[in-house]
């Protein structure tokens, strides 16, 4: 079974707990959630003020008219803060037991034995281990717990957090972000430092009717460069959970961000993430997104291109099985000459799984010479799938070259029986042909992702 796939025995699972959580709400939101956060967090009154603010426009604003339908998902049975009532800790041997055994069965802290520089780990609501190379630190690197960054660092976090990249009145599910965010990760690379190996984070949403709504803030100054690794998952259940995070990137000029994530969440979750980054003059940033689970999501990552010769790239991949609505997409808006932008987006379905590619190229009328490419290829495996593009570009000028290829593909008798008469199985020769469509996505994730990848993919192939 796939790491990433890892699903404990809950009724084992509790029994063999030994702690009790110090602060689970109950189901619902409101003001009070919100203000016992907060306390909980020990945050400044700003933090709060912002807080309370979102809820306010959380509770004033309608739900999305348009992606996959979410009028069944009952904000009044979400628990929206869960803490596992542990210390955070930098030594994987203080970590509780219980917590330990279902990070170490999903390769944690097995991770760090892999070259990575750095690894954290989330669960539920808090994040229960953090830890970074000596050598790294030295330099001025650092890699924190976003509720600890709030506290230690203090400037550095106001002048970034919810404003210039992702404000709190973006969309609902933001302003619900806002209020009631716990965890994460806060990552600041100094100038003309290069982390040479990637900082990984793992979030694990364990709590039945659980929320989880992480943040992560990374902050690349002048020609720095990082890879940031993140893994996320939770266990099957009856009943619906919600994961909402958010992530902000700002890329400053020449730094180079290469953002890789594997989401594996179980099908009973509405995965509604929101990721931007802001990429300034000469500056790249690199998406690498796998989104495998949830019952239904929505996530489109989105580079801002504010400085002459920014770049993006971004390179997606969507299986959507049964039960399973995958809305993702990318979006790219060019604010500024000389910048260029790739998209390419792959999707699978299959056991009337629909999965959808929602996009958004804007050039702005000041941005001449754009470069940008869209591709959308989609691979429908059975007769009862679906999928869907709905690509969106918004030009203001024309002295720019930009393209959209979308197609759309099943998998013929031909090619399963040509495979067949070779000595393969169907469900070895549909593997096969699956491995190949996606092998521009796995070759861009680092080996153990790319395995995992194909691994989940293989056993959802097989509908289990």
């Amino acid at each position: 079974m796939s790491k990433l796939d890892f699903e404990p025995n809950r009724e084992v699972y509790d029994k063999k707990v030994n702690f009790k959580k110090n602060i689970e709400t109950s189901p619902g939101l409101s003001e009070d959630i919100v203000r016992l956060i907060s306390k909980q967090k020990e945050e400044p009154e700003w933090m709060l003020k912002k807080r309370l603010e979102a809820l306010e426009l959380f509770e004033k604003t309608e739900l999305p008219k348009w992606g996959p339908s979410l009028d069944i998902l009952d904000f009044d049975q979400i628990k929206f803060y869960v803490d596992p009532n542990t210390k955070e800790t930098n030594s994987w041997d203080e970590v509780p037991d219980e917590i330990k055994e279902t990070f170490e069965r999903l390769g944690i802290p097995e991770a760090e034995r892999k070259g990575l520089a750095g690894v954290g780990a989330q669960f539920d609501s808090s994040m229960v281990y953090h830890n970074l190379e000596k050598a790294l630190k030295d330099k001025g690197v650092i890699f924190e717990n976003m509720d600890v960054a709030v506290k230690k660092y203090p400037e550095l976090v106001k002048k970034y957090f919810m404003k210039q990249c992702i404000p709190i009145n973006d969309h609902k599910f933001i302003m619900l972000h806002a209020a009631v965010w716990s965890g994460g990760t806060f990552i600041y690379v100094p100038e003309n430092t290069k982390v040479e190996l990637p900082l990984q984070a793992y979030f694990r949403m364990n709590e039945i009717m659980g929320g989880q709504f992480e943040h992560t803030l990374i902050i690349l100054e002048k020609n720095a460069e990082l890879h940031y690794i993140e893994g996320c998952s939770s266990p099957k259940y009856s009943k619906q959970s919600l994961h909402a995070g958010c992530v902000e990137i700002i890329v400053n000029e020449g730094a180079k961000m290469r953002y890789s994530s594997i989401e594996n969440w179980s099908k009973n979750v509405y995965n509604l993430n929101t990721k931007r980054a802001i990429v300034h003059k000469n500056a790249k940033i690199n998406w690498v997104n796998g989104n495998m689970g949830s019952c239904k999501t929505m996530l489109y990552p989105c580079s801002i291109l504010i400085g002459e010769g920014a770049s993006s790239d971004n390179l997606g991949i969507a299986f959507a099985g049964k039960n399973q609505d995958q809305d993702t997409g990318s979006k790219v808006i060019h604010a500024a000459k000389n910048t260029s932008s790739t998209i390419k987006a792959k999707s699978i379905s299959n056991f009337g799984g629909i999965s959808s590619y929602r996009g958004l190229v804007e050039v702005n009328k000041n941005a001449i010479n754009t470069k940008s490419s869209v591709e959308c290829d989609a691979l429908i495996i059975d007769d009862k799938s679906s999928s869907n593009t709905y690509p969106f570009m918004k030009i203001n000028n024309n002295k720019i070259n930009i393209s959209h290829e979308a197609s759309v593909g099943k998998i013929g008798d031909e090619q399963i029986y040509y495979l067949m008469s070779r000595g393969l199985s169907k469900e070895q020769a549909i593997q096969l042909i699956v491995g190949g469509f996606i092998e521009p996505i796995s070759k861009q994730l680092p080996l153990e992702y790319a395995i995992e990848l194909n691994k989940l993919i293989e056993l959802e192939i097989e509908g289990m």
